[in-house]
C-alpha cells in the first residue's frame, strides 16, 4: 500500500493576530472575528452550497445571537486593555482574568467560583475591588440595562 502524505491545511487568511488556535479568547474577540468574518462573506457574495457551509452558518448565526445579547457586545478594545491593566495588581490567571471579563461578575460569590482559591488569595476588600472595577469598567448586560427603563415605566403607571 502507498503511504497517505498529510493533508496540507489552506492558507489562513485571517491576521495572526486572530488565529484562534494561539490562545484563549475572550467573548468579545469571538463576537467580533465572527462579525467580521460575516461582514467578509456578505462582501465576497458567498452562498450557502454545501451542507457543511450551511452547518458554519448555522453556528455562526447562533453565536452571534447568543454574545450580542452579552456585555461583550458592547466592549472594544480599549475596554479589554483597560481591564487588564487594571486586573494587574491582582495577581490573577489568564483564565480568571477571562472569566471575569467574559461573565461580568456582580457579587463575592460569582468572584469565588472564578477565582480559584479566592478565600485564600483575595481579602474582602480586594473581592470588592474587584466588582466595583468590573462594574465601572466593563459596559453592563444590554438585556438588563434594557428591562430596567422599562421597569420603571411599569413602576411610574
Amino acid at each position: 500500500m502507498g503511504s497517505v502524505s498529510p493533508r496540507k491545511r489552506p492558507p489562513q487568511s485571517l491576521p495572526p493576530w486572530k488565529n484562534a488556535n494561539a490562545a484563549m479568547l475572550s467573548n468579545y474577540e469571538v463576537f467580533k472575528l465572527l462579525t467580521d468574518l460575516k461582514e467578509q462573506r456578505k462582501d465576497s457574495g458567498k452562498n450557502k452550497h454545501s451542507a457543511g457551509q450551511q452547518n458554519l452558518n448555522t453556528i455562526m448565526y447562533e453565536t452571534l445571537k447568543y454574545l450580542s445579547k452579552t456585555p461583550s457586545s458592547r466592549q472594544t478594545p480599549e475596554i479589554v486593555k483597560e481591564f487588564l491593566t487594571a486586573m494587574m495588581p491582582h495577581k490573577l490567571t489568564k483564565a480568571e482574568k477571562l472569566q471575569l471579563l467574559n461573565h461580568r461578575p456582580q457579587t463575592a460569590v460569582e468572584i469565588q467560583l472564578m477565582v480559584e482559591e479566592s478565600e485564600e488569595r483575595l481579602s474582602e476588600e480586594q473581592i470588592e475591588e474587584l466588582i466595583q472595577m468590573v462594574a465601572t469598567v466593563l459596559p453592563g448586560d444590554p438585556e438588563q440595562e434594557n428591562a430596567a427603563p422599562a421597569e420603571a415605566q411599569i413602576e411610574q403607571s
